[in-house]
């Protein structure tokens, strides 16, 4: 796991310069953002653990290839996170360590890449069982990294989060997209899914929170 620390803003202007897509599209997929971005209320401090990759599944014997997994749902992730004495990411956690404190639309800077992570795939076969598995490998597109150094925070698998001040059954959000042309930037989400949804295409990664400022130099 990587420490996060540092001041979020829970509502940032970011300004399209250019969109991709046509009506009624428009508002999807934005080719460059003007920097810098603007934090319009006060800022929060954070201060947190995330895993450095998605939650993995097992190397198969076959291939030392190690794939983000998947077909999980918001409870199924929560519980493997508690396994490990983590928890699923809030909200406001994995933009942070997503945006960093610059607030750069993409982890990665201000425009959109798909050399630099898994996204903007075509071909994609179909819904739900029809859908291909276009996953890539954790050691894959290692320049897909946030400010803070987390991987693969936009594209290859949609990633559980929770949302904050909500109870059951509306816990649950998607951060990140998949490896579709979507909405892959720090601060888009899809919150129609409920709990109980999974996928090819649904992952997730852990947090948790972090040891004292005292006990920083042994944090996760």
């Amino acid at each position: 796991m990587l420490l996060i620390e540092g001041d979020h803003c829970p509502d940032a202007e970011q300004v399209c310069m250019k969109w991709l897509d046509p009506p009624p599209y428009q508002n999807l997929r934005c080719a460059e953002y003007a920097k810098p971005a603007k934090c319009k209320v006060p800022r929060v401090q954070r201060r947190f653990c995330i895993d450095r990759h998605e939650f993995a599944e097992p190397a198969s014997p076959d291939t030392a290839e190690v794939l983000p997994i998947v077909n999980k749902n918001w409870g199924e992730a929560k519980a493997l996170c508690e396994a490990r004495g983590a928890r699923l990411c809030k909200e406001a956690e994995w933009e942070f360590a997503c945006e960093g404190p610059e607030m750069s639309p993409y982890p990665y800077g201000w425009k959109r890449d798909s050399t630099i992570c898994n996204f903007d795939k075509t071909g994609l076969g179909g819904a739900m069982e029809k859908l291909k598995d276009l996953r890539a490998p954790l050691s894959a597109y290692p320049e897909c990294v946030s400010p803070f150094g987390v991987h693969n925070m936009v594209g290859n698998v949609d990633e559980w989060v929770e949302r904050e001040g909500r109870s059951a059954p509306n816990r649950s959000a998607l951060r990140g997209g998949w490896w579709l042309p979507g909405r892959n930037r720090c601060r888009a989400a899809t919150v129609a899914h409920g709990e109980d949804y999974s996928g090819k295409q649904v992952g997730f990664r852990c947090c948790k929170d972090a040891p004292a400022a005292a006990e920083s130099s042994s944090a996760p």
